[in-house]
């Protein structure tokens, strides 16, 4: 009779990777997930095979290391290791005979692309065929891996769900803005894959950083240094300056695709440019992509403690202009991301969300990266669980202490408890709305007061239709009560770009006798991540006041007074006011820092609920302008799953004119997608954007 002789071996991609929930990711290789069975067929022809004539053997390498697994003719799937046993026989006297191999990875498996081969060993003679390449990727659905994850409804989230929310503004005006994680976007996840061959563990002892792939916590460290470019051929380029001549302004970034795609194909030379929201947008992508359960978090009021004292200092002189004198600082919001895995390395109790910030702020040892740090770590204060948890610590929960002064003498001094990481926040799954995960960092008693206790009224405003979701607060800083006068500020309404900013000035008299007081308001703008530049309105005049008396003095600054000239979608503003008493020379000051938010893009769909999968749809992008001049600028309409490429259209809008824009798309996978548009204007100088979920069904 003919000898057992192998024609072919299929690796069952589709089917394969319907079980491992990878049908969605795009690569040249086959996509599987560690700690799960796969199937391989292999086709033969000859006699049947004999398990006494011929052994079956599986090479599995990942670069230098390798394994060799021997397929029995039954047995289970290993825990600890890689196994195989033939699953079924098929014998077909005529047809093509087929042996079908269950093959299994081990809940540990490092993390990697493996090239599969087939030994065939037969007395005579020994034939070695080819099987590919597979990527192996983290596991959350398997309960022995260290990044299983309980519900079925956050392993989809955290995962699976391509569609993001990144928290901008102020905790007070927050803005929420969409962001396409692009994770199965074609190509992505090799580029991903890349990331790790690229960095510089990798790159000095290849076999060592092999075997440590197979831990979350050594990968997500690796990816935190590699998503920012200071240290080795990473991903995106920080750049604060306002100039961003030579690259693209970060606030006109939407997706994860855009970004990974020009790394890759411009031999790994840094993106330009990043800001906090985008390295930590694009880290998202790349844990999901790898099979670790991530989600962007934004921690508003982020202390910046350069000299880890836990206190913040900020500098005013008499007149209430914020001063440059300090190394620290508070960002108005900072983004990081938490991925979810065990912390075998801590012991008991600190497995769960691990804070990891690719924004390059510090060095950790010795490279521009942060964390894991476990967030029970940082709620509990252990500053010495390691990696970087006092760093994270001073982000939510330093003092400020605010110093009025005048020719290099301090006039007075106050202490805040509450303002860092006033709101901590993410995206709520299954929705498009705010999460509070405050709680999850500090203790009640760490936290900003309710309104009850501290006359801060945070209204939700939410309307999903339009893409924006936030809140607006009606109080600002107030001087502290017990001395002899006492001043608060008090926004009117939610600013928006293009109006003016209303607020009053609260004064009161906590005297038994009548005062003169000198009343000095100063309005700066400012980058989010630091102290504001010089300023561009200012009020002073003389106040007299009645014992025991509150007044009330309404201020409005116009729009053509804060226009600023780069184009940005978060103009943010410091208002200080500062009360002197000329009798006693008493100086109290109440201060605000806050956003004014940019209008949003309206995005419709015509048959919103009966999208089906492959069928042309019909979106609008609708804006009317709210400004008195005529507005230019580019429009773009991207979605994954939705769109195969970007829809741009140059457009130019007459005042109070609407604009109307058909987007025809072709929906290419089934479940919960997104279509976002944004508008960059060049005149006012803003960064328009909005978006729509939809729900694919399958036909």
């Amino acid at each position: 009779m003919d000898q057992f002789k192998v024609r072919s071996i299929d690796l069952q991609q589709a089917q394969n990777q319907i079980r491992h929930k990878t049908d969605g990711l795009s690569s040249s290789t086959l996509v599987l997930r560690r700690g799960q069975a796969f199937t391989v067929t292999i086709n033969y022809e000859g006699r049947p095979f004999d398990p006494a004539k011929e052994k079956l053997i599986l090479q599995i390498a990942l670069g230098p290391l390798s394994v060799e697994v021997p397929v029995s003719s039954f047995g289970q799937p290993s825990l600890t290791q890689w196994s195989a046993f033939l699953e079924r026989r098929v014998l077909n006297p005529t047809g093509p005979r087929v042996l079908s191999v269950s093959l299994s990875s081990p809940a540990s498996a490092s993390v990697g692309v493996y090239t599969l081969q087939l030994r065939v060993e037969a007395r005579l003679n020994v034939k070695t065929h080819s099987l590919g390449q597979i990527t192996l990727l983290c596991n959350p659905w398997c309960q022995t891996d260290s990044v299983f994850l309980q519900a079925e409804d956050l392993r989809n989230e955290y995962v699976r769900s391509d569609i993001g929310l990144l928290f901008k503004g102020s905790p007070g005006n927050m803005v929420s803005r969409p962001w396409s994680f692009d994770q199965n976007e074609k190509g992505i996840l090799d580029i991903c894959m890349k990331l790790l061959q690229l960095s510089p563990q990798y790159q000095a002892d290849m076999r060592t950083d092999l075997q440590n792939r197979s831990s979350p916590v050594y990968i997500g460290r690796v990816i935190s240094a590699m998503v920012n470019s200071n240290d080795d051929k990473g991903v995106l380029m920080g750049n604060w300056s306002g100039d961003y001549s030579g690259g693209i302004n970060p606030s006109q970034w939407s997706g994860s695709a855009d970004i990974l795609r020009k790394w890759a194909e411009t031999q790994f030379r840094a993106v330009k440019y990043g800001q906090c929201w985008v390295f930590a947008a694009v880290m998202c992508t790349v844990m999901r992509a790898l099979g670790i359960p991530t989600r962007v978090i934004t921690n508003f009021n982020s202390a910046h403690d350069s000299d880890g004292n836990m206190v913040i200092e900020e500098y005013y002189n008499e007149m209430g202009k914020k001063l440059s004198m300090s190394n620290d600082s508070i960002w108005n919001f900072h983004v990081w991301v938490e991925s979810w895995m065990k912390r075998p390395d801590l012991g008991q109790g600190y497995d769960g969300w691990q804070v990891l910030d690719a924004t390059p702020q510090e060095r950790s040892a010795g490279i521009f990266r942060c964390g894991p740090a476990a967030v029970k770590a940082i709620y509990q204060q252990k500053v010495d669980a390691q990696y970087d948890v006092p760093f994270v610590y001073a982000e939510v929960n330093a003092d400020v202490r605010t110093i009025i002064i005048k020719d290099r003498k301090i006039l007075s001094t106050s202490i805040d408890k509450k303002r860092v990481g006033a709101l901590i926040a993410t995206k709520r799954p299954g929705s498009m709305l705010m999460q509070d995960i405050t709680s999850e960092y500090k203790t009640e008693k760490d936290k900003l007061p309710s309104s009850a206790d501290a006359g801060r009224i945070r209204q939700p405003l939410r309307d999903e239709e339009s893409g924006f979701a936030g809140s607006y607060s009606i109080r600002g800083m107030e001087s502290e009560a017990s001395k002899g006068t006492a001043v608060s500020l008090q926004l009117l309404k939610a600013p928006v770009v293009g109006e003016n900013i209303s607020f009053n000035v609260i004064i009161t008299n906590n005297a038994a006798a009548p005062k003169l007081l000198k009343k000095h308001v100063n309005a700066q703008n400012k980058e989010y991540n630091r102290n504001p530049t010089g300023t561009f309105w200012e009020a002073h005049d003389d106040v007299k006041i009645g014992p025991k008396e509150t007044l009330t003095i309404k201020h409005e600054i116009s729009f053509k007074d804060y226009m600023l000239k780069e184009a940005a979608e978060d103009f943010m503003v410091n208002l200080a006011v500062v009360i002197e008493d000329v009798e006693s020379q008493e100086r109290v000051l109440a201060s605000e820092e806050f956003n004014i938010r940019s209008p949003a893009l309206n995005v419709q769909i015509q048959n919103e609920f009966s999208v089906i999968i492959n069928t042309p749809q019909v979106a609008t992008v609708t804006f009317t302008n709210p400004f008195n001049a005529a507005v230019s600028g580019e429009l773009s309409v991207s979605g994954s799953g939705l769109l195969e490429e970007k829809a741009q259209m140059t457009i130019t809008i007459q005042p109070r004119e609407t604009m109307k824009r058909p987007v025809n798309f072709t929906p290419r996978m089934a479940g919960s997608k997104m279509l976002s548009a944004s508008l960059v204007l060049t005149n006012p100088p803003t960064v328009l954007h909005g978006f729509k979920t939809i729900n694919v069904q399958a036909s």
